[in-house]
């Protein structure tokens, strides 16, 4: 593998972690004690804050800053102008970084352009936020989520496609282009594995 590739725009504070094949674009700022993975792309004016952890081979698109508490795992992806808080209630007046919310963002979780992730929730593995969505509580594993408040509306496969599964109950699918089986059991979706 090879070193990181860092723009001379580019701000990392001594301290900062950058794995192996990690591209870091133009004024782009990387705080000191944040932790990045390999194979990762963090694109033009994003900030990364010191209590970040970012996993491998996660795409981070333009101008998204991740603030401190804020975690990401493998395969995620932040679409353009997305937003992370961190502050469930801030004032500019009252000093609250004492009450930092964590937000986890599971493996192979897709958050659209423009969408806003509030503070303190999770987004379950391959879940999928759209555009311009609001999330202000945690997403099931899978899920599809949409609007302001953003509502499940169905089921996304690892792929990247809807799946036709009910919301709730029990059912199955299989995804037309890889064969992987989902099966939705008491509304929880999960991959199959085995026949």
């Amino acid at each position: 593998m090879a070193a990181a590739q860092i723009h001379p725009t580019a701000i990392v504070d001594e301290g900062a972690s950058i794995g192996a094949d990690t591209r870091v674009w133009h004024w782009v700022h990387v705080s000191a004690g944040a932790v990045i993975g390999a194979r990762c792309s963090l694109g033009q004016n994003v900030y990364v804050g010191n209590r970040v952890r970012i996993g491998n081979n996660v795409k981070i698109q333009n101008n998204v800053s991740v603030y401190d508490n804020v975690t990401l795992e493998d395969d995620v992806f932040c679409g353009p102008s997305m937003v992370f808080t961190n502050v469930y209630n801030p004032r500019s007046a009252i000093t609250r970084k004492d009450e930092y919310r964590d937000t986890v963002i599971r493996r192979g979780a897709t958050l659209g352009a423009n969408c806003t992730i509030v503070c303190g929730v999770t987004v379950g593995e391959q879940a999928f936020v759209g555009a311009g969505s609001v999330v202000n509580r945690d997403v099931p594993a899978f899920a599809l989520m949409v609007g302001v408040p953003a509502k499940q509306i169905g089921w996304m496969s690892r792929f990247g496609e809807r799946l036709e599964l009910p919301l709730a109950g029990s059912s199955v699918a299989i995804c037309p282009h890889t064969g992987d089986r989902y099966e939705l059991r008491d509304g929880v979706c999960r991959l199959a594995v085995g026949p």
